[in-house]
């Protein structure tokens, strides 16, 4: 196998710090860098729909909670770890799109609903489908059926002991 940048890293480290075991490190380096480089590939096609991959977060949150496509703001800030004014400038972008609206929460005086308009539908029903396109080019051109599902196995059991 070609040795990369991290492998590169990893040799400074062994040169200067012959005593360090620098395994974790270049498995975590390298899926630093497949996220910032794939970050960045799924940002420019979300940049497409006219969407950043945070915008394009909350209308997919939304499209997979199902009919009727609602949720409250604490819903999606709890789904998507953002902070309420986080959350706040995102809806306020969106709904001035015409991607979602804000309704009073009929069981819930001080509550609000956040829902997907139709627009906002087919726009995240696009969106979606170019974005796996996109990560589909990458991983089945690296990786046999077989080896992507013993790496997301992998990667599912180093999730788990975070």
């Amino acid at each position: 196998m070609t040795p990369d940048a991290v492998d590169a890293i990893a040799g400074q480290w062994a040169a200067v710090r012959p005593d360090l075991e620098t395994g974790p490190m270049t498995i975590y380096g390298r899926i630093y860098r497949i996220a910032r480089a794939m970050g960045d590939r799924i940002d420019k096609v979300y940049a497409r729909f006219g969407l950043s991959r945070g915008e394009f977060d909350v209308l997919a949150t939304l499209r997979r909670s199902g009919e009727p496509y609602t949720l409250s703001p604490r819903e999606l800030t709890a789904t998507l770890m953002l902070t309420t004014g986080g959350m706040t400038g995102r809806l306020d972008k969106l709904e001035r799109a015409g991607l979602l609206t804000r309704s009073p929460d009929p069981n819930d005086r001080r509550g609000l609903k956040v829902t997907l308009t139709d627009k906002g539908l087919a726009l995240v029903e696009e969106a979606v489908t170019a974005g796996l396109d996109t990560q589909h080019e990458v991983v089945d051109a690296a990786l046999d059926p077989e080896q992507r599902e013993q790496l997301n196995g992998l990667l599912r059991l180093l999730l788990a002991a975070h």
